[in-house]
């Protein structure tokens, strides 16, 4: 009999640990290879995870809602015949955050490193002033800045002792208050009284309402949210997709339907306005190489989550009516990958497909805007035309443009979002897919 290991595999880029939210298999199961035995969730999706040998599970070593680290051991699972080991794959699956925290924290020891030599000093110190500093890591910059209460302004034991507790207060304190914040970030903000009465249902929030719900506290706390609004004619559009959609389905196998016609708009306008795919960190922009766009799309629970089209730029219409497709249809049915949901440079959402005209959606941090697309509505326009001008009824939207006024002012903001529906009214009724 040999023991095999399973582990957390890598989940993704940035994704460092997970959470379990279901044992499928309990001690003494039997497993067959590539059978799931476990549930676990990320910050972003619920994942699956199959055993990669059969055999028997002989010991569960975390318990549902533990959370666990990428490349840390799950379970053990006992095989039959030849010894099955997979400790090979702890370089594939150990996480690269690890090791950049890991010389991080080499490089901060270096540079923080004190000297064991006080020689260097014209000051005097005693021996014992000494060994104090060396233990409680005072560097000798900071020995020689402390005001000596001793003869000739010598500093004494009851000095540095003081100065040490001093600076462990200050650096509680330096914690504490950033930790405070955070958690207030992280909606975990002072509570509200709410009255129940009897006849009053209390639900708990599951987790990913959870999540939601302290990305959109987070993201108002970070974007100063600003919002430009314009109406589209997509009476072109409306009528061109009418004409080809069953040939569409026939000769590709997929369904078209408004948002890839959307999204190549915007595509398009982002290359128009590089500025618009960018990133803020802290006082720096990162303008993004990729094109990769962010699409809402709904979960077998109703909640949204936002999966990404991968350089959506180099998409023809049928490679992104693919794209869509597929990823809206594993989002239905829970079967994302976190790859999946990563790496996203700017973000569109369809508030029309429950009617609503427009809406103002919150930015998808760390991206600076989201475009809400309204319902498409029959309404009375005026046309002009070389004749005159008369009222017609024509296929109208709205779109509805947030973006982060730290670094997107009003001209730029509404210039991508008129760009975009330049890209729409000018939609060419003749064109093939």
């Amino acid at each position: 009999m040999a023991r095999f290991e399973l582990k957390l595999p890598k989940m993704g880029e940035s994704v460092a640990e997970a959470t379990i939210t279901n044992w499928l298999k309990q001690v003494g199961d039997k497993i067959e290879a590539d059978e799931t035995v476990l549930e676990v969730a990320t910050d972003k999706v619920d994942s699956e995870l199959p055993s990669e040998v059969s055999g028997i599970l002989v010991e569960q070593l975390f318990a549902k809602d533990d959370i666990v680290q990428v490349g840390q051991t799950i379970a053990i699972i006992e095989t039959e015949g030849i010894s099955v080991s997979n400790e090979p794959k702890q370089e594939i699956v150990a996480p690269v955050e690890v090791a950049a925290i890991e010389k991080t924290i080499e490089v901060v020891k270096e540079t923080l490193a004190v000297p064991t030599n006080f020689s260097d000093s014209e000051k005097f110190f005693s021996p014992l002033v000494k060994n104090i500093a060396k233990e409680e890591g005072i560097s000798l910059a900071e020995l020689e800045n402390i005001t000596g209460s001793g003869k000739e302004g010598r500093v004494t034991k009851e000095d540095i002792l003081g100065y040490v507790a001093a600076r462990k207060l200050d650096t509680r304190t330096n914690i504490q208050e950033p930790l405070a914040q955070q958690r207030t970030t992280n909606n975990e903000q002072p509570k509200i009284p709410v009255s129940v009465n009897g006849g009053d249902e209390i639900i708990e929030m599951d987790r990913m309402r959870k999540l939601i719900s302290g990305y959109m506290m987070a993201s108002i706390q970070t974007s100063a949210h600003v919002q430009s609004f314009i109406e589209v004619d997509v009476t072109n559009i409306v009528k061109w997709r009418d004409k080809v959609k069953t040939a569409f389905e026939k000769r590709e196998g997929e369904k078209l339907t408004y948002t890839p016609i959307f999204m190549e708009a915007v595509a398009k306008a982002l290359k128009d306005f590089p500025m618009m795919n960018i990133a803020v960190n802290g006082d720096t922009i990162i303008k993004r190489k990729n094109i990769n766009l962010g699409m809402a799309a709904a979960l077998p629970n109703g909640n949204l989550i936002v999966p990404v089209i991968k350089n959506a730029d180099q998409l023809n219409l049928v490679g992104m009516a693919k794209a869509v497709n597929d990823l809206g249809n594993r989002a239905k049915l829970g079967k994302l990958k976190p790859d999946d949901t990563q790496g996203g440079t700017y973000t569109v959402t369809n508030v029309g497909t429950f009617g609503s005209v427009f809406g103002t959606p919150i930015i998808n941090q760390p991206e600076v805007g989201i475009l809400a697309l309204g319902a498409i509505r029959k309404v009375p326009a005026v046309i002009e035309t070389p004749e005159g001008d008369f009222i017609g009824i024509r296929q109208k939207m709205f779109l509805s443009h947030s973006y982060d006024h730290r670094v997107v002012d009003g001209a730029l903001g509404g210039s991508f979002v008129k760009r975009v529906a330049e890209y729409l009214e000018a939609f060419d009724v003749d064109r093939d897919f």
